[in-house]
């Protein structure tokens, strides 16, 4: 019987250190290497906004234990990778083509260092910026999987183009990288209501708030009313066109109709216009954080996930 994981550690196995985009920003990332001749392929995943990769560490060691070679890698302007706001708990992004620029030269790199077959993974946030790089031709990735990728926003009561319109509005009235909405009464605190919108596990919901005070520098509240406009943006320019058609790659999708912080219906929307998607829905069982959830969804997520891994492993791709 093997030791269970300890998620408040970074494995022995792994190694963090600093990448360096080209216009020198550096960005923090963690590695559990795989020799090249025993390697089933290498994962980069990538965390959702306002996340850290030592929430998933206990799924990425999992994948590793499988025999793959596993990286993570915070985004520029949130976790250990610097702040782009005017206060250290704000998330903010100029342009999310930023974040497509900065996935686009690590993936070079990353892939050159690291045997094949390559898959993409992300969550939320990091699953739209994952999806939408691939969608434009920036990556080529023998697979994607995606975790709750934030496609719309459950919050948007009305269509998308006029919710846009308000978002631009508001980040036009003052300072584009002054906080959206609301975060705690103590800046830098997490919202009571905040572990029932993410996980039914309070232990993994409590492991990450263990983090945040393990590792401070790890506090994000809120994103700027400028990364807001920019989301619905980037959000808007995936679905115009063609470009989800032009997806090539097998690309799995896991989420939840239950999500009450991106919307299900168009999760479901991109996924009817991928050519060669799988979307396995959790329901009522599952937050946004399935990958996180309790193990009576998480252990068959992973499941799906391993099998989806095997098939990409086992295709010859790189």
């Amino acid at each position: 019987m093997t030791d269970p994981f300890d998620r408040r550690s970074i494995p022995i196995s792994a190694r963090e250190s600093r990448w360096s985009a080209p216009d020198g920003h550096v960005i923090r990332r963690i590695d559990w290497p795989t020799a090249p001749e025993t390697a089933k392929g290498s994962i980069l995943f990538l965390p959702g906004r306002g996340d850290f990769y030592e929430k998933y560490l206990e799924t990425l060691d999992h994948w590793h234990g499988l025999g793959w070679h596993v990286t993570a890698a915070d985004w520029r302007g949130q976790a250990g990778s610097g702040r782009l706001g005017n206060d250290a708990v704000t998330g903010h992004i100029d342009d999310f083509a930023t974040w497509v620029n900065d996935l686009a030269a690590l993936w070079a790199d990353w892939r050159a260092a690291t045997p094949g077959p390559h898959v993409l993974a992300g969550h939320s946030m990091g699953g739209h910026l994952a999806l939408r790089a691939v969608a434009e031709g920036r990556l080529d990735p023998a697979g994607v999987l995606l975790s709750a990728p934030m496609l719309g926003f459950t919050a948007s009561v009305l269509p998308d183009p006029v919710m846009h319109t308000a978002a631009r509005l508001m980040k036009a009235l003052g300072d584009p990288r002054r906080p959206a909405w609301k975060w705690s009464e103590k800046p830098g605190e997490p919202p009571e209501a905040r572990a029932h919108l993410l996980t039914h596990d309070a232990d993994r919901y409590a492991d990450e708030l263990w983090w945040r005070e393990a590792r401070p520098e790890l506090v994000m509240g809120p994103g700027s009313w400028g990364w807001v406009e920019r989301a619905y943006a980037s959000m808007r320019g995936l679905f115009a066109g063609r470009s989800l058609e032009d997806v090539r790659q097998p690309v799995l999708i896991l989420a939840t109709d239950n999500d009450k912080l991106v919307g299900y219906g168009a999760i479901a929307r991109a996924a009817a216009r991928l050519p060669n998607a799988q979307l396995v829905n959790y329901g009522t069982a599952s937050h946004h954080e399935v990958l996180r959830e309790a193990d009576a969804v998480r252990v068959p997520a992973l499941a799906a996930a391993d099998a989806f891994l095997d098939r990409i492993a086992g295709g010859g791709e790189q």
